[in-house]
């Protein structure tokens, strides 16, 4: 896959994020909470807690406090890196 068509394919699904959430798809957030990643993930809440702290996935977070939030340019990354073509490969 070339570098162009990755982020092709990236910029596509942030737009699908942004509007799963009900933003304009045009305009996405630049961070999510974990509740929102977690809806766009179809995980729980509970699943992202443990993979951050067990280190898992590289799904990259920020936090501040208490608070964590995830980058939706990260989630579209974390998202196309798993995303599979009909005979299994990755895209």
């Amino acid at each position: 896959m070339t570098t162009q068509h990755a982020a092709d394919i990236e910029s596509i699904i942030k737009a699908e994020i942004a509007a799963q959430l009900g933003f304009d798809p045009k305009h996405p957030p630049s961070q999510v909470s974990d509740k929102q990643a977690a809806e766009v993930l179809g995980a729980k809440t509970t699943t992202l807690a443990v993979w951050r702290s067990t280190g898992r996935y590289n799904l990259p977070f920020v936090k501040v406090g208490r608070l964590v939030r995830y980058r939706v340019s990260d989630l579209a990354a974390f998202l196309a890196r798993r995303t599979a073509g009909h005979t299994g490969e990755v895209c």
